[in-house]
């Protein structure tokens, strides 16, 4: 490759384009009295880049500059500047310069004929191309670099090379979803920096899909409604963020049972961040998928219940029966006891008049606590009067029972 090259007249070189690191360094200074007297200390007041009155503060005591290719992470934009010189003491004419990068499954022209470049060079010129892009896929990615051009001579020529780098993953995100009663989900995502420095997460937010409204729980309850993080978000290295999200379904979600199961894609998230040196990077995660609930024809939903109840005391307790099945229902309605913890008063058992789909029935039911501590609530059956099927609904709610008198 190396002797091949040196036929040619014209040289390649690519150099990425990153900002310089952060880093410490030990300013050497003497005391008068020492042999080299005020030298050292003169040369580091003479900095010009070091402010007046602030020694050892210069931009070369905290910033270095790169010493090789470095890290590229998902997200973040790949930049180089791609120079062809004249080695030669020629004119060289109808110099093009293309660049391609290849991934594993994709190629992606940067630079080709439709860019503006110089179709003739002069002995000793060169040509200067920036190319950017931001990088989607994890891997290897090769930027294949192909320069071709005529010579004095009318005799033409060309040559490639290939520059190789990987690409990682800057981000580990773990999700967990959690179904409720009331078809709300709660969405707990957990952001862990795998990248070698620290980052400034400036926002970490979940498009919900089609199915569902979210509302962030990520905020302090005041008036500040400052995020629980603090006005910086910084995440070291290996550190983790959890975020909550609360989704509700949308009205034309919750009409049948039917619609609530096919309601399994949630949303994706979208995340951007910055590196220490002001580097920006965002990831969007794919469609974020939920395992659906196992719906029955009816469901039963707790409207209005205490949270702390005496002992021996009865209380009441607003349940919803809802038909979410495509037919209507003809139900009969019980109440079994026999946990002896909390117990169902007045009226066990009753018919429910037809409920039409999508419709639901409102009652206000009492129970007494017989016993001290958190209890469940438990101990409803639904009977489906025309195909006999029975639904037994058990820790419909909880409650804290104590001996105390309430005020």
């Amino acid at each position: 490759m190396d002797s091949k090259e040196k036929e040619h007249l014209l040289s390649l070189k690519v150099m990425r384009l990153t900002r310089p690191s952060l880093f410490t360094a030990l300013a050497v200074g003497s005391d008068a009295r020492d042999l080299p007297g005020d030298h050292l200390n003169a040369d580091l007041r003479s900095d010009m880049a070091i402010p007046q009155g602030i020694p050892n503060t210069g931009v070369g005591h905290i910033l270095l500059l790169p010493q090789s290719f470095g890290n590229i992470y998902l997200g973040e934009t790949f930049s180089c500047c791609i120079c062809v010189h004249n080695d030669s003491q020629d004119l060289v004419r109808d110099v093009l310069v293309k660049a391609v990068l290849q991934m594993s499954n994709q190629r992606v022209p940067l630079l080709g004929e439709d860019d503006a470049q110089g179709t003739e060079l002069q002995a000793g010129a060169n040509i200067n191309q920036v190319i950017q892009h931001e990088v989607r896929d994890i891997g290897t990615h090769i930027l294949v670099c192909a320069v071709s051009y005529t010579a004095s001579s009318g005799e033409s020529a060309n040559f490639r090379k290939f520059y190789k780098f990987q690409v990682m993953k800057p981000l580990d995100v773990k999700t967990k979803f959690y179904n409720t009663e009331s078809d709300e989900v709660y969405l707990e995502t957990g952001v862990q920096n795998i990248t070698s420095g620290p980052i400034c997460l400036e926002k970490v937010e979940l498009e919900a899909s089609a199915y569902f409204t979210v509302t962030p729980l990520n905020t302090l309850v005041d008036e500040s409604r400052q995020s629980v993080f603090g006005p910086i978000n910084v995440l070291n290295p290996h550190d983790t963020r959890q975020y909550l999200y609360c989704l509700k379904p949308k009205p034309e979600t919750r009409t049948t049972s039917s619609a609530m199961k096919q309601a399994t894609t949630v949303g994706k998230l979208d995340i951007v961040w910055r590196t220490n040196i002001g580097d920006r990077g965002r990831l969007q995660t794919s469609q974020l998928q939920r395992t659906a609930p196992q719906y029955g024809d009816v469901q039963v939903s707790v409207l209005k219940i205490p949270n702390i109840v005496q002992l021996e005391v009865p209380f009441n307790i607003t349940l919803s029966f809802t038909n979410i099945c495509e037919r209507s229902l003809d139900l009969y309605l019980e109440f079994i006891n026999g946990g002896g913890c909390v117990e169902w008063t007045g009226v066990v058992s009753r018919d429910i008049n037809t409920l039409q789909t999508g419709e639901a029935a409102i009652f206000e039911l009492s129970l007494v606590p017989l016993r001290m501590g958190l209890q469940t609530i438990s101990g409803v059956r639904l009977t489906d009067t025309f195909l006999k099927r029975t639904y037994d609904y058990e820790k419909l709610a909880q409650v804290l029972v104590t001996n105390n008198k309430l005020t």
